[in-house]
């Protein structure tokens, strides 16, 4: 079923006002070095911005986006708080039984609007992140290098990365001098992920 407008609410202040208990899905590609296209599928809080990656594969049939849905429905337990609502934005590739998963776990399934290209606006813009962080800035050799590549932009976006929609905090809920002043007494120090691409600073013990 597609919303346009819920009990006199616009879409997006739906989402805004039951951002809390509601998670977002999406696919998006990448291209390896050897022309071959990959799909990631992943997961998005949307109180929290944490994100969590479904997987990658070269053949996202209904077998295997029906497993990930298992596979993160099993691991609920990692995702903040009561989830209530499944977003997703009428992608082909989302069978039937990836929705009975979330159905048999008591989450309400919500497709978004009909002609609506930015309704699921969460997922596209942490899309438009990991790539003008990340992997626009990497040549991807193939399947495993993706996955490992993807874990630890996941890893630093939910643990290392502020927001500034979460007040500069991250998705875990901690502020970047939060993170320095409560690892140690020593010198700051940066740690550098993905050959330098990304950083995080960390307090040594003393």
């Amino acid at each position: 079923m597609g919303w346009g407008r819920r009990g006199g609410l616009s879409w997006r202040a739906f989402l805004r006002q039951q951002a809390a208990s509601v998670i977002a899905c999406d696919f998006f590609t990448v291209e390896t070095v050897w022309l071959k296209t990959l799909y990631v599928l992943f997961f998005i809080e949307l109180g929290s911005r944490q994100v969590h990656l479904g997987g990658c594969t070269a053949n996202p049939d209904a077998a295997w986006v029906t497993q990930q849905a298992r596979n993160v429905a099993r691991e609920s337990s990692a995702v903040e708080g009561p989830v209530r609502l499944l977003v997703w934005d009428r992608d082909s590739k989302f069978p039937g039984a990836f929705d009975e998963v979330f159905r048999s776990e008591k989450v309400r399934v919500l497709r978004t609007p009909v002609r609506a290209p930015r309704a699921n606006a969460y997922a596209e813009r942490w899309v438009r992140t990991v790539r003008t962080e990340c992997l626009d800035w990497l040549l991807i050799l193939n399947r495993p290098h993706l996955e490992r590549v993807l874990r630890v932009y996941v890893r630093h976006n939910n643990h290392g990365r502020p927001h500034r929609g979460l007040g500069l905090a991250t998705p875990r809920g901690q502020r970047q001098r939060e993170l320095i002043a409560g690892s140690g007494t020593g010198d700051v120090y940066r740690r550098d992920l993905l050959g330098g691409l990304l950083h995080e600073y960390y307090q040594a013990v003393a």
